[in-house]
């Protein structure tokens, strides 16, 4: 592979945004790793560049706030790197009633699932146009695909990553560039202690994949050029149930799922 092709990832310091870091890199792809958690980076990155030999730049910003895409944009313009493939893996959820909610942590659900996402595509996308080649892997959720009360803002979040990554997936059609939106259900990530979500059923009834498998199926489908993939047997099955359900009863099965084992 062209090792001038480089990677920026956002959400790489643990979970699937990692198992992805690892992939490219064994496929020698150089990499922009980008989370919050500086001290985090720094190792992954002296790891990767020692086993894979590849060049790992590093920048740590909170996604969440509303100026940090841009200064990921400027960075990478001023230090000139050119991005072929955007991850955009950053997410969090919340667990709960939304009456009893915090406000700001859904103000920066909102901001980083959906807001951030769609500013890093539209900063990147026009260079990757030109150039006629690039790949944009969307991490959304089985949870895209259905209302999901106990956290009815963060699957409210996924639903929008999903349509918004198949609609511009169209408008790309034959220019080079192709949008992919992972779709994962539960995986064995920081993320259901982030959100609280160790104690649901959901978390403890249901078969959690692994994150790297759920990162191997997502770069395969993103490089095959695939619009959606939802890996696993289960997801898969369960995904295509619900379009046959009234929506009344797929609000109560979800509603059951997510209450507290």
């Amino acid at each position: 592979m062209d090792r001038t092709l480089t990677a920026l990832i956002t959400g790489a310091s643990s979970g699937i945004g990692l198992e992805l870091a690892t992939i490219f890199a064994k496929n020698q792809t150089n990499l922009v790793l980008i989370s919050r958690n500086k001290s985090d980076l720094e190792k992954i990155k002296v790891t990767l560049e020692k086993v894979y030999d590849v060049n790992v730049y590093i920048y740590a910003c909170d996604l969440a706030k509303p100026d940090c895409a841009q200064q990921i944009y400027e960075v990478m313009s001023n230090e000139g790197i050119e991005i072929n493939y955007l991850i955009n893996n950053a997410g969090f959820g919340d667990y709960g009633e939304f009456i009893d909610s915090d406000a700001g942590k859904n103000y920066d659900m909102m901001m980083l699932n959906m807001v951030t996402l769609t500013e890093m595509t539209h900063l990147f996308l026009p260079a990757m146009k030109d150039h006629e080649f690039g790949r944009i892997l969307n991490v959304a959720s089985t949870a895209a695909f259905q209302p999901g009360p106990l956290m009815s803002v963060y699957y409210a979040t996924k639903a929008f990553v999903l349509s918004f990554s198949e609609g511009i997936s169209q408008e790309l059609q034959g220019s080079g560039v192709t949008v992919t939106v992972l779709c994962p259900g539960p995986t064995e990530t920081r993320f259901q202690k982030t959100a609280k979500l160790e104690s649901s059923k959901l978390f403890n009834s249901v078969n959690v994949m692994d994150a790297q498998i759920v990162a191997q199926a997502g770069y395969e489908a993103m490089q095959d050029g695939q619009v959606i993939l939802i890996p696993g047997f289960v997801n898969n099955a369960f995904t295509i149930l619900l379009r046959f359900l009234p929506r009344f009863i797929v609000r109560k099965m979800v509603f059951n799922l997510q209450k507290k084992a």
